[in-house]
C-alpha cells in the first residue's frame, strides 16, 4: 500500500470512529455522516430502513445510501458478508433472511463500529452474527466462504477500489453473489471538493466513474452484472459552499456532472452446490456399529 493510500485510511477510521459516537440524526443530516450537518435536515444518501424486516434501529447510524439487502436475494442457509458493517444493521436484516440456520459475517476496520455491533448482537442474542475487524481489501475472512456479500455506502471510501473486488471475488463461493450499494461519478469533480479529505471521508470524493466502477467489476471475471436500482444524489448549497464560491456553485450544479448511488449485483462463475447439509447427529444415528462393518 502506498502512502497517500494509507493516509486516506487513517482519514476514514479516524471521522468514522468519531461518527460511531454521533448519533443518527447528526448522520443523517451531513454527507454520508463526515461532514458538517447542514442548517435544514438532509437525508442526502440514505434511504429509510425503518420498515425493513430485521432492521435494528440501535444499529442503523444513517451512513448508507441504499438498501442491498432488498435486493441480495438472500436464501435460508446462506452465509453472507458485510463490508463495511458499522454498527451492525445491515448484518441484523441480512440475519432476518438467511436465518438461524445461517451465518451473517461483519468486517469494519474501525475498533469502535465492531464494539457496538458486538453489543448490540449481545443484547439480540444473535449467536450466527459475528463482526472481524479489518480492511474489506485484505479480509480475513478464507477463500470460498460467502454465498453473498452486501455492502452499504462503504468501497468509495477505500481508495483502491480494485484490490477490493478482488478480495469479492476470492471470498465468494463459485456461484455465489453480491449487492452492493454505493456512490459513482459521471463527469467531473471539482478540484476543491476532491481534493478535501472531509469529502473524501463524506463518499463524494473518494467515488470513481461508474463506467470505470463497472468496468472493475467486470475486469475481475463477475457475470451477470447488473445495476438493480439508480438514484441521482445532490448535495445541498449550504454544504457546497464550504468548497465552492457561489459561481463555482451554480456552474457546479448547471454542468450535467452527476453523483449517483447505484446497487450493483453480479455473480462468481461456477455451479452453485446444491447438495442438502447433514448434521453430524443425523450421520450419527444413520450409522450402525462399526463391527458391523456398514459404517
Amino acid at each position: 500500500m502506498n502512502t497517500k493510500e494509507q493516509e486516506l485510511k487513517d482519514i476514514v477510521k479516524e471521522r468514522y470512529s468519531k461518527i460511531a459516537e454521533q448519533g443518527k440524526a447528526e448522520n443523517a443530516s451531513s454527507c454520508c455522516g463526515a461532514t458538517t450537518p447542514s442548517n435544514k435536515v438532509y437525508n442526502i444518501m440514505m434511504d429509510d430502513y425503518s420498515k425493513t424486516e430485521g432492521y435494528v434501529e440501535d444499529a442503523d447510524l444513517g451512513l448508507g445510501c441504499g438498501l442491498p439487502t432488498a435486493f441480495a436475494q438472500i436464501k435460508k442457509g446462506d452465509t453472507v458478508i458485510d463490508l463495511g458493517s458499522g454498527a451492525g444493521n445491515d448484518c441484523f436484516v441480512a440475519r432476518h433472511e438467511t436465518g438461524t440456520e445461517g451465518k451473517v459475517i461483519g468486517v469494519d476496520f474501525t475498533p469502535i463500529m465492531i464494539e457496538k455491533a458486538r453489543t448490540n448482537a449481545e443484547k439480540l442474542g444473535y449467536n450466527n452474527v459475528e463482526f472481524r475487524e479489518g480492511d474489506i481489501d485484505n479480509m480475513p475472512v478464507n477463500e470460498n466462504v460467502a454465498d453473498v456479500i452486501v455492502s452499504n455506502c462503504v468501497l468509495n471510501l477505500v481508495p483502491n477500489k480494485q484490490k477490493v473486488i478482488g478480495e469479492i471475488f476470492r471470498v465468494l463461493k463459485p456461484g455465489g453473489h453480491f449487492s452492493i450499494s454505493d456512490i459513482v461519478l459521471v463527469g467531473n469533480l471539482p478540484e476543491a471538493l476532491k481534493q478535501d479529505a472531509e469529502m473524501y471521508a463524506g463518499c463524494v470524493a473518494g467515488a470513481i466513474q461508474k463506467e470505470d466502477y463497472m468496468q472493475h467489476i467486470k475486469n475481475q471475471g463477475f457475470q451477470n452484472i447488473t445495476i438493480q436500482k439508480e438514484k441521482p444524489i445532490r448535495i445541498p448549497d449550504d454544504i457546497l459552499s464550504k468548497y465552492l464560491s457561489e459561481d463555482a456553485i451554480n456552474s457546479f450544479n448547471n454542468s450535467g456532472f452527476g453523483i449517483f448511488s447505484i446497487t450493483v449485483y453480479a455473480e462468481k462463475p461456477g455451479a452453485k452446490s446444491d447438495k442438502p447439509k447433514v448434521k453430524l447427529s443425523e450421520l450419527q444415528d444413520s450409522c450402525c456399529e462399526p463391527s458391523s462393518g456398514c459404517c
